[in-house]
């Protein structure tokens, strides 16, 4: 039941957030902190539990189950499983909704039920997009996160809000539906073939299709994927949402929302439909390098600082695109790292620009200028951050982008080579936001207040974590292993077809000794 647990703690805590506050004035953020701190909590003893089991000894690298008929005429179960991959996508979740929430804390002044109940349910519905092991069940999640994600960019955004909230709605939307398309041809598909129609996540894997047909619906659920995550040229719909969306919003858009595109790659597209990835594997990675260069140039163009963070987000998923598609257990495990590094330093930047849009009025960086003498905590914040965000060695995000470009150069060198100039571009603009917030002449009309207390604690865990992870990235590494074996043993799966691809380049490698 601690599955369960975990999305229904933040289904409950919204609809009694918004009940409270009709009676109780100011409630409502209690009731989200409370909610948060529960499902963190949930998080954290799933990951004690798995800690103290050996993970090679669970079938299908899965070490929890909750399945119970649901709809059972159409094969539909409420089925929700946890493996490590699994495991950490739900820990970042729950330690980014408490950030969300606090973060919320002094920022959000009107219609305060109805924003929280919008906070928690999309959380619930991320959370459920990491767990749903029935793709009928993870479809309804997709969706469920979706919605209150548009209401709280249209009701608690920036000026331009209602554009940008209309944006996000028809790019994700229209993923979604092309994922819905696709789901059904392989329910049926499916079920033609084996006399039993079902949503089973472990019935579906092993539907044998066409070429054709795997090509077909493959680019369905990958096109939904590649729009969440986003990969140019579908990532329009990103900078708007996060510079109108408000600070809550923009930490949970980059440090979930996009994983849960790259979480679907890695969960679906690829062990479901292995031949028809490994066909497009060097395309999507010359548009991750694309990815890469085209954000870090935009980054650097920005003058609004929410837009100058998002397009950095765009930099930073192109990394994790070359990783998916160059097939190897490396390069995937420095996929994960890249999501809860990212997660971490992206979410805490905006929260960083929240604060500063909050004292000063303006994400203008050219308005900004010498804080630091004035705001010296949060210059140093400031600071490890954007260190973290250009791959500084001793921080997660360098770890993170070390593996990846390891195991693409195993498979591509000149891709890996290509990727490795997107380091030089991160360190520019990285660098540029020290360089106009907190350097050079004070140009600010009026004093601004360094990081209350809760502030400081807040972006200080972010840091601490990516301290901690920069030099002990083991406990991601490890509780992923089993995982990542897992879904390649299903790629190598010789009834889908092959991994001839892989296959190759291992030959190759062990040939020259240097596998």
């Amino acid at each position: 039941m601690i599955l369960v647990a975990l999305i229904s703690t933040l289904v409950l805590g919204g609809l009694l957030a918004m009940l409270l506050e009709k009676w109780v004035t100011g409630s409502a953020k209690w009731v989200g902190l409370v909610a948060s701190l529960l499902t963190m909590s949930l998080a954290g003893s799933l990951w004690i539990q798995y800690t103290g089991i050996d993970a090679s000894t669970v079938s299908n690298g899965v070490f929890m189950v909750f399945k119970k008929p649901w709809i059972p005429e159409f094969g539909i179960e409420f089925h929700l499983e946890v493996d490590g991959l699994g495991l950490v996508m739900v820990m970042l979740t729950g330690f980014l909704g408490l950030v969300a929430v606090l973060i919320s804390w002094s920022q959000v002044k009107h219609k305060e039920g109805f924003y929280y109940l919008n906070l928690l349910w999309t959380l619930a519905g991320i959370m459920g997009v990491f767990l749903a092991f029935d793709l009928f069940l993870f479809y309804l999640f997709w969706e469920v996160m979706l919605v209150p994600m548009y209401f709280l960019i249209s009701i608690w955004g920036s000026a331009n809000r209602i554009y940008a909230a209309y944006k996000f709605f028809i790019y994700t939307q229209i993923g979604g539906l092309l994922m819905l398309v696709a789901l059904l041809g392989l329910y049926f598909l499916n079920g033609s073939s084996t006399g039993v129609y079902s949503f089973n996540y472990w019935d579906l894997i092993k539907t044998v299709l066409t070429t054709e047909q795997s090509m077909w619906l493959m680019w369905g659920f990958l096109i939904a994927f590649l729009i969440k995550l986003p990969v140019l040229p579908l990532h329009n719909w990103l900078p708007d949402a996060h510079g109108e969306a408000p600070t809550a919003g923009s930490v949970i858009l980059a440090g979930l929302l996009l994983k849960t595109g790259a979480y679907g790659i890695l969960r679906f597209v690829v062990p479901f439909f292995p031949d028809a990835s490994q066909s497009i594997a060097m395309p999507a990675m010359i548009l991750g390098v694309c990815g890469i260069l085209y954000g870090a140039k935009l980054a650097f163009a920005q003058t609004d600082m929410k837009r100058l963070v998002a397009y950095t987000s765009v930099s930073h998923m192109g990394f994790v695109i070359i990783g998916i598609f160059a097939f190897n257990q490396l390069a995937w495990q420095g996929v994960i790292m890249q999501l809860v590094a990212h997660g971490l330093s992206t979410g805490a930047l905006f929260v960083l620009a929240g604060i500063l849009y909050q004292r000063t009025g303006t994400r203008d960086i050219r308005k900004y200028g010498g804080l630091w003498a004035t705001v010296p905590r949060m210059g140093v914040a400031g600071l490890i951050l954007v260190l973290a965000s250009l791959g500084l060695p001793g921080l997660a995000n360098f770890v993170a982008e070390f593996m990846t470009l390891a195991g693409t150069f195993t498979t591509t060198p000149i891709i890996a080579i290509a990727a490795a100039i997107g380091l030089i571009a991160a360190a520019v603009y990285s660098l540029r936001i020290m360089q106009k917030v907190f350097y050079g002449q004070d140009t600010a009309s009026e004093k601004i207040s360094d990081l209350s207390s809760m502030e400081t604690l807040t972006i200080a865990t972010v840091v601490f974590l990516l301290i901690y992870l920069g030099l002990n990235p083991g406990p991601i590494t490890r509780t992923v292993e089993p995982s990542i074996k897992q879904l390649i043993s299903q790629v190598e799966t010789p009834d889908k077809g092959g991994f001839s691809y892989r296959t190759q380049v291992n030959n190759k490698s062990s040939s020259n000794g240097k596998h």
